[in-house]
């Protein structure tokens, strides 16, 4: 009989416990004011912490520029492609697919067309480009060894003169 009260004063304060934590649940639940201000803290320490400093944003624009600069073909063609794309993911509407319907799927297709063929033109000019860039590397150096080679001929032709 002395383990009977024992045992049901247990139950007793385990189920407070228990039901403590159920109203502390509810409050929480219930109070929406908190909740969304805890939302937007973590919403705002998640963008702060993706935003880069600006010193990283100097540097990499500082990098676009000189990539800008040596490359200007091949940032056109890049642009070109970029636009491109943007325009071929963004959906048509309701009202575009009505009043404009088959004579937008052709005009997107030759849109389409055109922008692989302008990739593709802008490839192979880049492409001539760096040929054309390494025979020039190839004929410099080339010009620039005979150069050497015929100043060290005349060094030894003019110290065997003496």
């Amino acid at each position: 009989m002395g383990q009977e009260p024992d045992r049901i004063r247990e139950e007793i304060e385990q189920t407070r416990a228990e039901m403590s934590d159920t109203v502390d649940a509810l409050g929480y639940k219930a109070d929406v004011k908190s909740r969304g201000k805890e939302k937007i803290a973590g919403v705002k320490d998640r963008i702060v912490g993706a935003t880069p400093d600006s010193g990283d944003v100097k540097q990499k624009a500082r990098k676009a520029g000189s990539v800008a600069q040596e490359n200007p073909i091949g940032l056109a063609i890049g642009s070109i492609a970029v636009g491109f794309l943007a325009g071929m993911l963004i959906p048509s509407t309701r009202v575009e697919d009505e009043q404009i319907g088959p004579i937008a799927d052709d005009v997107k297709e030759k849109v389409r067309e055109t922008g692989q063929e302008a990739l593709e033109h802008g490839k192979q000019v880049a492409q001539e480009a760096a040929q054309s860039a390494q025979e020039t590397v190839k004929e410099s150096g080339a010009q620039h060894a005979q150069e050497v080679k015929e100043s060290a001929q005349q060094a030894a032709s003019s110290t065997g003169a003496r």
